[in-house]
């Protein structure tokens, strides 16, 4: 018998299938260095809304730490913050966002349940100090017209303190 064999299982490609259910395909280890590879800034999503914003003009700053929940882009002459949220780990409405892994679902649940609530307190905070918060979702990327349109809408309108400035960021 094949050493690689468990009891009952098979081999496949190398990899030894055990007839029991298990919830994932990879080694805990395996898993952990996918996890690991997953990024929280200067994400594909991210670099989209800032490459669009560069086309408008615009000028900005990169994950201020001193602003509620450190946002994606932020523009402080118009008192403008941005974050570009994925649609499966902040809870979007949308198709992948309404997705939950069938495995460890209550962990997932929780887990995306905790960001919607973070990601509201930041926005609370961000209002309360006179921010102008906006959130782009991943979903919303693959309309590069639509999103274009929505940042230029964005740049035109007033600030909060009332101050207009023109699109590429100088005061009027």
């Amino acid at each position: 018998m094949d050493p690689r064999h468990k009891a009952g299982g098979t081999v496949e490609d190398d990899r030894v299938t055990d007839p029991s259910p298990t919830t994932d395909v990879f080694t805990p280890e395996q898993r952990s260095a996918v996890m690991r590879r997953v990024k929280g800034r200067d994400t594909k999503p991210e670099l989209i809304v800032r490459q669009a914003l560069t086309r408008l003009g615009a000028r900005y700053r990169l994950h201020r730490k001193d602003l509620p929940g450190a946002p994606d882009v932020v523009m402080p002459g118009r008192k403008l913050a941005i974050f570009v949220h994925g649609c499966f780990w902040h809870g979007h409405d949308c198709a992948r966002g309404a997705r939950v892994p069938k495995a460890n679902r209550d962990y997932w649940l929780g887990k995306v349940g905790r960001n919607r609530e973070r990601d509201a307190r930041h926005l609370a905070a961000l209002t309360a100090l006179g921010w102008r918060v906006e959130t782009i979702w991943e979903c919303e990327l693959k309309d590069g017209a639509g999103l274009e349109a929505r940042l230029r809408t964005l740049l035109e309108a007033l600030p909060v303190g009332g101050r207009q400035e023109s699109a590429v960021g100088r005061p009027r």
